[in-house]
């Protein structure tokens, strides 16, 4: 494996991680992971000491009971996660930039000041403890007073963005029965305003619980407080995508998120105070709430309500210590040959959201230089923070995910349930985290949470991803295990053969799906390419798979589609384009709302007509 960065020498106690594993008494990180996961009491209980964990109530224990599902993390405790983020400090705590409003900052006082205002409003329009508060906001200041004020009262929050189709946050709103919903009416997309005023009317149409809908925030006089809660009482409640059937409420704790995010963001991304964190993201995705936890470590954030494309100029502007990055739109900035302006704050560079080619490693130490970390990682709603990942003691190695996460006892498994190295297997967590989820909403039995994660493999989490770890101990993840391609016995990762596919510049989007042969036979390999196809370029990419790949990853088929079906927050719909292929209704596995091109699925569903028309 090619190693492009490696941590410097003489600098390890300049790292947050390098700090606390000097403290806990280990030279490696290989033996910090490996404490992390055969103490678990005793690494979290030390990472709540590093970083000063208020308990307003002591627990009676780090982890009452180890179960999955079911595990019990510091019960009796009471505490807030509001308190923590909106601790006094000096300067700036968030700088906003809008496509609609231009650019504006607010200090930590103002930001304490607005919450408790906004706190006081929502207390006056009867919002109490359990209440659940919803948003139909970009990414601007106000969402975030909004959240932070609503979990300072231990009422619940959850949010989308105002792309969202009215049904697609219906379905995903009305599982919680909200009692306020705070909005806006419309946004500013490529200097065109977009009027969202219909399909408000149908969101508060559709939410019969809805006492009070808000296009400003609520204002009342008030002292900035915060109501004491249980450890897993819920914080805020985030959606799976919704490509099929309602998105899982997944509900998450006040004290599970203020931990797992101290851990990810400040020991693995090395956030900390005087910071700055830039990632784009829509406040429908969990990388927002990762964002804004920034705030957690004493680091300023940067919001960002606006066109994609000015990621780069935004960072020269506000000059962050951290970019977080997309590998689609990474990948996209080196086809177009971008070249990155010069950016001397950024230290960590992250990506998140779908694997990242190995040359998208390079694209980044051309661009930024040599001294700045590449971080890779994966993780997930689920528990809504990393499960592999990069960090400041591993080195980068070209096309890898660096290592495990502190505090995460992950592997791959093959069906039966056996670990295995050096060969693709299911992504699975062996022992309990403080972020997997309090439940699923509305789940009482538990029976839904236990068939999401517990159902293959008794005991233990399965993620979802289709993995290879080396012996070394980094990985690769290949794309989501029910997309998973298995040709001749052989079982293939989309994301290798979209590496090769994209890498045309032809080529500007791709989705491969592998329809099984009931009778035992190969099956049929379909690739669907956004591109001007002709049969040169056909000969071209099934050459490039050959050489490249092997040549099961030469598809059967290839044809040409307009666009790619994917979610908003970027993710392709291989699974659900698949079931399509198999001649199931386009609304029954896709909710068009929750797409970015709601007409994208139009292509797939005439070209399956025709496949059954020819068969």
């Amino acid at each position: 494996m090619e190693v492009l960065w490696t941590p410097p020498e003489g600098e390890r106690a300049g790292f947050e991680m390098g700090r606390f594993a000097d403290r806990c008494g280990f030279g490696t990180y290989e033996e910090l992971q490996r404490w992390s996961v055969e103490d678990l009491e005793g690494f979290w209980q030390a990472l709540v000491d590093f970083y000063g964990v208020r308990f307003h109530t002591p627990p009676t224990a780090v982890l009452g009971a180890r179960e999955m599902p079911g595990a019990q993390w510091f019960p009796g405790a009471t505490l807030n996660y509001a308190e923590h983020m909106l601790r006094e400090r000096e300067g700036v705590a968030v700088v906003a930039r809008s496509a609609q409003r231009g650019a504006s900052e607010l200090t930590w006082g103002e930001l304490r000041e607005r919450v408790a205002s906004t706190r006081a409003g929502l207390q006056r329009l009867g919002v109490t403890k359990g209440d659940r508060v919803v948003a139909y906001l970009p990414n601007i200041p106000e969402t975030l007073i909004a959240f932070l004020a609503t979990a300072g009262l231990g009422a619940i929050w959850a949010s989308v963005s105002p792309e969202f189709g009215p049904r697609s946050v219906v379905d995903r709103f009305a599982q919680i029965e909200p009692k306020v919903l705070l909005a806006v009416d419309g946004y500013l997309h490529r200097g065109r305003w977009i009027d969202r005023s219909a399909e408000l009317q149908a969101i508060r149409d559709g939410l019969p619980t809805l006492e009070h809908v808000l296009t400003e925030l609520p204002s009342a006089p008030g002292e900035l407080a915060f109501e004491l809660v249980p450890f897993d009482h819920p914080l805020y409640v985030l959606f799976s995508s919704g490509t099929t059937g309602l998105p899982k409420a997944i509900v998450h704790g006040h004290g599970g998120i203020l931990l797992e995010h101290l851990k990810n963001l400040g020991l693995g991304w090395d956030l900390k105070p005087g910071g700055r964190i830039l990632w784009f993201s829509t406040t429908a995705w969990m990388m927002w709430n990762a964002l804004v936890s920034g705030l957690l470590l004493g680091s300023s954030i940067v919001l960002m309500d606006g066109d994609l494309g000015r990621q780069w100029e935004i960072a020269q502007e506000t000059q962050p210590t951290l970019m977080g990055i997309s590998p689609a739109y990474l990948m996209a900035c080196r086809k177009a040959g971008f070249k990155v302006p010069d950016i001397p704050s950024i230290r960590v560079v992250a990506t998140a959201g779908s694997p990242l080619p190995p040359e998208g490693y390079d694209w980044i130490y051309e661009q930024l230089g040599p001294d700045v970390l590449l971080i890779n990682g994966s993780g997930g709603t689920d528990v809504c923070s990393a499960i592999v990942s990069g960090g400041p003691l591993l080195p980068v190695y070209r096309g890898e995910i660096s290592g495990r996460c502190l505090g995460v006892d992950t592997a791959a498994f093959d069906l039966d349930g056996n670990e295995v190295v050096g060969e693709l297997g299911e992504l699975v967590i062996r022992q309990p985290m403080p972020s997997m989820p309090v439940g699923l909403w509305g789940d009482e039995s538990g029976e839904r949470y236990r068939a999401a994660y517990f159902d293959t493999y008794p005991g233990v989490w399965r993620q979802g991803d289709w993995v290879r770890f080396s012996p070394e101990g980094t990985c690769v993840i290949t794309g989501r295990s029910d997309a998973t391609l298995n040709r001749g016995g052989v079982r293939m990762g989309t994301s290798e053969l979209y590496a090769v596919v994209e890498e045309f510049s032809e080529v500007s989007d791709s989705l491969v799906v592998h329809l099984e042969d009931d009778a035992g036979g190969p099956g049929e390999l379909l690739l669907f390419v956004v591109a001007e196809l002709d049969d040169g370029l056909r000969n071209r990419i099934a050459q490039a798979l050959r050489t490249e790949l092997s040549f099961r990853h030469v598809p059967d088929t290839i044809a040409a589609v307009p666009a790619i079906p994917r979610t908003l927050t970027g993710k392709k719909l291989e699974a659900p384009v698949k079931r399509i292929l198999r001649g199931a209704a386009a609304d029954s596995v896709a909710s068009r709302g929750a797409l970015l091109d709601p007409g994208a699925i139009d292509a797939f569903v005439q070209f399956s007509e025709g496949n059954r028309r020819r068969t």
